[in-house]
């Protein structure tokens, strides 16, 4: 095993993060909904369950819209013109990712809502 290839995996992992974090404002419109949500969860004392299941839902939203930057520069690289293939591509990747997001709302709603209408009455 190589550790020098192995750090620098991980430099190239990051410097993707890095870079997908400064040009998309989606992927930072994610951060901030996931530090918000973590916020509300200290506040509401959620258990250890529920924040298992928030962390699996922050970490698979960034990393189903890192793939989705992934796929549409893959497709702008391959095709500089405009193709009805390369627009569906990144359209499938976005729809993905707002699916995702939907369930993850959804999610949200089911953990949060019962606490807080607990805490009203």
């Amino acid at each position: 095993m190589d550790v020098r290839k192995l750090f620098r995996s991980f430099r190239y992992a990051w410097n993707g993060i890095a870079h997908v974090a400064a040009a998309e404002q989606n992927f930072r419109i994610h951060i901030m909904a996931a530090l918000s949500v973590s916020g509300a969860g200290w506040i509401t004392g959620l258990s250890t369950a529920e924040w298992i299941v928030l962390i699996i839902l922050f970490g698979g939203m960034l990393a189903l819209e890192l793939m989705n930057t992934a796929i549409e520069r893959v497709v702008d690289l391959v095709s500089s013109e405009h193709h009805p293939l390369a627009g569906q591509a990144k359209d499938a990747a976005a729809g993905a990712v707002l699916i995702f997001a939907a369930a993850s709302i959804l999610i949200g709603c089911m953990i949060f809502i019962p606490k807080w209408i607990n805490l009203l009455f």
